[in-house]
């Protein structure tokens, strides 16, 4: 199987520079559009919509600015897990380095996962977990 996850997002370059630095994956280059850019990783495509896909998917109304908030409501959110907890305490620091925010710092999960939540530049919020805890958490 294979995941596909999209972000509509109102810079589709800049978006797509933040996780490629963060994670180090390569862009999807064929699946670049003029409204669509993607990363690829592993049977994983990342993809990044730009506002005319608003429109594409009939979706016009749910698009920012047509209601009162300022920051889009959370209804979906992507973890990524990386290989140690180490990675995910570099992954929080270079997130907030890139113009993202570290919105919970790595803390140990109740079900053995080290994580951190963080957004980026356009406040979607996402997750970098790890399946093993650092020495002595």
């Amino acid at each position: 199987m294979k995941l596909w996850f999209n972000l509509l997002c109102r810079d589709i370059e800049s978006q797509m520079r933040f996780y490629a630095a963060l994670l180090g994956w390569p862009e999807a280059v064929h699946s670049r559009s003029p409204i669509y850019r993607a990363l690829q990783h592993e049977g994983v495509q990342f993809g990044f919509n730009a506002p005319p896909a608003y429109a594409l998917l009939g979706l016009d109304e749910r698009a920012p600015g047509t209601g009162a908030e300022t920051v889009p409501p959370v209804t979906a959110y992507a973890t990524f897990m990386l290989d140690t907890p180490s990675a995910v305490d570099a992954a929080s620091a270079q997130a907030a380095a890139l113009g993202g925010r570290v919105l919970k710092a790595p803390y140990a999960t109740y079900y053995g996962q080290w994580q951190a939540v963080l957004a980026d530049p356009e406040q979607h919020v996402f997750r970098v977990s790890s399946h093993t805890l650092p020495p002595g958490a």
